[in-house]
């Protein structure tokens, strides 16, 4: 389950960064999951608190989920991910390979395979909040 080892990734990443900054607790996360991730949220954050309880800490922990935005090279035409016709199984392997989505899609517009995803993709750290 990718859910675990993002959730190791976030509080790893968020203890060397409070450690950079000298803070002595982290009180709280500003998460932001891309939506191309399809994360299970409910296993994530279950996985925060238990790898939490790991590293001594009680972080309430903050996520916004970003749409996915796609931008097509040939006509300039942005749409989301929701746009986008596919079947169960093209979604579940975009889930593990977004770059695939390039092979399962095309432009609403134009039908071009040449589109970009402009965001929605990762999770990132948007703030640690804590006491110095």
């Amino acid at each position: 389950m990718h859910e675990w080892a993002l959730a190791e990734g976030v509080i790893k990443t968020a203890v060397e960064k409070a450690k950079e900054s000298k803070m002595k607790s982290i009180d709280e996360i500003d998460l932001k999951i891309g939506e191309m991730q399809d994360i299970e949220l409910d296993i994530f954050k279950f996985a925060l608190d238990e790898l939490m309880k790991e590293y001594g800490m009680k972080a309430k922990i903050n996520i916004r989920i970003q749409k996915t935005k796609f931008k097509c090279n040939v006509c300039n035409y942005e749409w989301h991910f929701d746009e986008f016709e596919l079947t169960e199984d093209e979604k579940e392997f975009v889930h593990f390979l977004p770059e695939s989505i390039f092979s399962h899609a095309r432009c609403p517009k134009c039908g071009s395979q040449y589109f970009e995803i402009v965001e929605g993709r990762g999770v990132w750290i948007e703030a640690i909040r804590g006491k110095k």
